[in-house]
């Protein structure tokens, strides 16, 4: 049975999930949802009626969630590249990364779009300022906690680098990293080169029009 994957390649949660799949070679049908693609919606809402993406489909089983997706992954389709350490104590650490990822810095920067979009009672501008503020204190965390490392937990990629590839990419966009942090954007750049995530920000190179706070002429 091959594996589906539904969301978007412009979703920064949809993109965490595909570096799992292309860092393994994992084989899989992606499954766009948009205005284009009307023959997906029906089945996405009925494997998840809270209508998030991504959404993995294995046969009859439904996975949803980006870190659960790519446990899921590592667990019943594993590849070459251990995206989820074997070791109890640096799984800990890696799951840790990938939370700081989604929570510090990922929801950080949605406040800003999210205030652009008129989802929050605040202006563009008060949004943007909040981000920054939140994004500052996350970036000064991750820069002490990079030191000596090449990627998020030390020397192999995982889940975490995974879960800080578009996290690092939007935040940036909405707030660039300072040259005071010269650690974390080596990490940014070296994430940015690293070819699965390279692919997913080619695929969704088109629908840069969409990024509310305007899309950089950069990356």
């Amino acid at each position: 049975m091959t594996l589906a994957l539904y969301g978007h390649p412009f979703s920064s949660y949809t993109q965490k999930a595909l570096i799992a799949l292309y860092e393994n070679e994992t084989p899989f049908e992606f499954r766009m949802i948009g205005p284009d693609t009307p023959e997906h919606i029906a089945d996405w809402q009925r494997r998840w009626p809270m209508g998030k993406f991504p959404v993995l489909a294995d046969g009859d089983e439904t996975i949803v969630e980006a870190s659960i997706i790519i446990e899921y992954l590592a667990m019943r389709y594993p590849g070459p590249v251990a995206l989820l350490p074997a070791d109890p104590q640096t799984g800990l650490l890696v799951r840790f990364l990938d939370r700081f990822f989604d929570l510090y810095v990922m929801d950080a920067m949605q406040v800003a779009v999210d205030a652009a979009l008129g989802r929050f009672p605040m202006t563009r501008e008060d949004g943007r300022a909040l981000a920054a503020q939140r994004l500052d204190r996350a970036y000064a965390w991750l820069e002490g906690a990079l030191a000596g490392k090449t990627w998020a937990a030390g020397d192999s990629y995982t889940l975490a680098d995974c879960a800080a590839s578009p996290s690092l990419f939007y935040a940036d966009w909405t707030h660039p990293i300072p040259d005071s942090f010269p650690l974390l954007r080596a990490y940014r750049s070296r994430l940015l080169a690293r070819p699965s995530f390279a692919r997913a920000i080619n695929e969704a190179r088109p629908y840069r029009p969409l990024f509310p706070l305007g899309a950089p002429d950069r990356d």
